[in-house]
């Protein structure tokens, strides 16, 4: 009976923590049996990637889904090492490459909280590289020459949140960014945020400023207004502002090197080839190689998936989560709204993540409302406020022509699971 009372005790004492003075779970705790899923119809989520891993059709993937803060599935799958015969683990530790910009613009939004900029306000005002923006008018491949005009109005910060600055990295856009050693993704060079952004505000833009929905390194123009605003480095900014208070403590720009093992080696799935490990120079080995010196708030961030889980809760909880408050109710319900109208065709997207619209809602099975977004490598997350569910699928596989699209595979398998 002591014992009995003891872990009655120890149960209770947990979930009074994981609540404190909040309604929303501040931590996540894993209940025997799931009361708002089917737990037979759970099980499906590791048929499917297990099943997908057996063909060869991935090479790892770690998943996990919570439903009001509960974790009621949470799985690896696969290797992190096909050649070594290492099985993958729960907390091996993922390139999260595009995931790592809502991280970044949480950052920068505590920093509008603290009224220190406004969303509509031109970039030029603290970063004045960005003085007369120009519009890409002609470009010659043969000499890398091109003709310009001035854009009709200046580049906003709420532009660089909706990605409709103009500024792109897409056909000869890419090569432009090269010849001005401007990185689109991460680097191995002894780059930093500053200098990069510098350059970055000098090249043309693929269109006016607010016209078109162009994904790009808007994030890396915000990373480095976070360092301005704050007078810290992106790294010291985030961990001190996101990662310590959330507990996310296996997330990295690089990875220390009592963790580089944790690692999982990146593959690749290449047109009419098989599944492979991926020889990319700088894919592979950015987050443990190179000079370590680029911190890309863009696409720049490893960590483990229940890391990022603890971030997406918190947006979940309406800015709070670990018993510390990152952003207000007021600032995330902004966040979470279209702000693109159209642009972004029938999705939508918020200040930081796709926003699925009524209308995409035939297209797909999450709730109408979702908020998602993912990572050039495989990695994906959803959350779902109507569920009040958080649906997390990560791997490393890039390209992947495989046939298989494992992020909608998750979110099908999950959500056929919901009571």
């Amino acid at each position: 009976m002591k014992q009995i009372a003891f872990t009655f005790a120890l149960v209770m004492a947990l979930v009074g923590c994981c609540r404190q003075e909040s309604e929303k779970p501040q931590c996540f705790t894993t209940p025997e049996t799931p009361s708002g899923f089917y737990k037979e119809r759970l099980s499906r989520i590791d048929s499917a990637f297990q099943r997908a891993v057996d063909d060869g059709l991935m090479p790892h993937a770690v998943t996990f889904v919570a439903q009001n803060g509960e974790i009621v599935h949470y799985k690896a799958f696969g290797y992190r090492d096909i050649e070594k015969n290492i099985p993958c683990q729960k907390d091996d530790i993922f390139r999260m490459a595009s995931q790592t910009k809502a991280i970044a613009v949480v950052g920068l939004m505590t920093l509008f909280e603290e009224g220190l900029f406004q969303l509509d306000e031109p970039i030029k005002k603290y970063i004045p590289a960005f003085e007369n923006p120009q519009v890409l008018v002609a470009y010659n491949a043969k000499d890398t020459t091109y003709t310009v005009r001035p854009a009709k109005r200046d580049i906003t910060i709420r532009d660089l949140m909706t990605h409709t600055s103009g500024i792109s990295y897409e056909g000869n856009h890419w090569a432009i960014m090269k010849k001005a050693n401007v990185p689109p993704l991460n680097t191995l060079e002894p780059y930093v945020l500053g200098e990069v952004v510098d350059r970055l505000a000098k090249l043309p833009l693929a269109h006016d400023p607010g016209e078109k929905f162009t994904y790009s390194m808007n994030i890396e123009v915000l990373g480095r207004l976070s360092e301005i605003l704050s007078e810290q480095s992106i790294d010291l900014f985030l961990k001190e502002r996101i990662f310590d208070p959330l507990g996310m403590n296996d997330t990295y720009f690089y990875l220390p090197e009592d963790k580089a093992d944790r690692l999982v080696t990146l593959y690749t799935y290449p047109q009419g080839g098989a599944l492979q490990r991926s020889e990319h120079p700088i894919h592979q080995t950015y987050p443990i190689a190179g000079a370590k010196t680029f911190f890309s708030t863009g696409a720049g961030l490893s960590g483990t998936i229940e890391d990022y889980a603890k971030f997406c809760q918190m947006i979940l909880n309406e800015g709070e989560f670990n018993g510390h408050r990152i952003l207000g109710r007021k600032t995330i319900e902004l966040m979470k709204q279209n702000n693109v109208k159209d642009l972004r065709g029938d999705i939508g997207f918020g200040l930081a993540w796709d926003v699925f619209r009524p209308q995409y809602a035939y297209k797909n099975i999450v709730s109408e409302g979702s908020m998602r977004w993912g990572g050039m490598f495989g990695t994906d997350y959803i959350i779902d406020p109507k569920e009040n569910l958080i649906v997390l699928m990560y791997v490393n596989l890039q390209p992947n022509f495989s046939g298989l699209n494992p992020k909608t595979l998750m979110h099908n398998v999950t959500y056929q699971a919901l009571k």
